[in-house]
């Protein structure tokens, strides 16, 4: 026993967690700046390709006297998106009065008549258009339903009841619910089921996305205590990271 020291000094000291050397520290703070700087990077680097690649496309078609460059030295990013902007605003005021309305009907019909295009065309109006006249549309929850066997479970997110033709054949009781793919949560399918045969989750329809998304990787916190208590973004702890490196 060492001298001085009591029988709890000495297991606390045992306990103590050993000081990290010169290439542990840097190596800790070197994954934690990149944690913090991922995100920022990745959102720039989308942001800054979208704008390219509108401006790339709306510019060419402007005249020589409306582009920027004909009057500065250099390009002004965002220029096309700005441009793009006031396009649709003016677009959309064209077409609320009678003759717009009268154009738009008209390009409807001549659309419709052509052989393929009227198929993309048709599918993109009405999911556009659903969208505008109902903006609260969304998802209304994340379930697992049992698929693509049994005893084989995957989330999905509930859409609404079945109606029209479908809840006439199958019944008002069967909801629509959407199972994901993953990494692309953006496909999947469309599947009919008994309520009673999905199980709730208390997690948003954005943390399921996002753990699809991941293939699983990120999993949002849950706490069974209080079961409808759910954090919407997992924190990240870079003390964590310095620990463990």
């Amino acid at each position: 026993m060492s001298k001085g020291k009591t029988p709890g000094e000495m297991i606390s000291d045992v306990n103590k967690p050993k000081p990290l050397g010169l290439f542990a520290w840097l190596r800790g703070r070197f994954f934690a700046g990149m944690v913090i700087a991922a995100p920022l990077a990745a959102t720039f680097f989308i942001l800054q390709f979208l704008i390219t690649f509108i401006d790339d496309r709306v510019k060419p078609l402007l005249p020589p006297l409306l582009q920027p460059e004909t009057y500065t030295n250099y390009a002004i990013p965002g220029f096309g998106v700005l441009v793009l902007v006031v396009a649709l605003t003016i677009l959309g005021a064209i077409t609320a009065n009678l003759v717009g309305r009268s154009l738009l009907r008209a390009t409807d019909r001549i659309l419709s008549r052509i052989p393929i295009v009227k198929n993309v065309y048709a599918a993109i109006k009405q999911l556009t258009e659903v969208l505008a006249n109902n903006q609260q549309a969304s998802f209304d929850r994340c379930v697992m339903v049992e698929y693509p066997k049994k005893n084989s479970w995957c989330i999905a997110f509930v859409s609404s009841h079945a109606q029209g033709e479908i809840g006439s054949k199958l019944g008002t009781s069967k909801i629509g619910v959407f199972v994901p793919t993953t990494p692309n949560p953006t496909s999947g399918f469309l599947i009919y089921v008994e309520e009673s045969e999905t199980i709730a989750l208390d997690m948003t329809v954005e943390e399921g996305a996002k753990m699809i998304l991941t293939a699983g990787l990120v999993v949002p916190d849950f706490d069974p205590a209080n079961p409808n208590l759910s954090v919407a973004e997992p924190e990240v702890r870079t003390e964590k990271l310095t620990e463990q490196a």
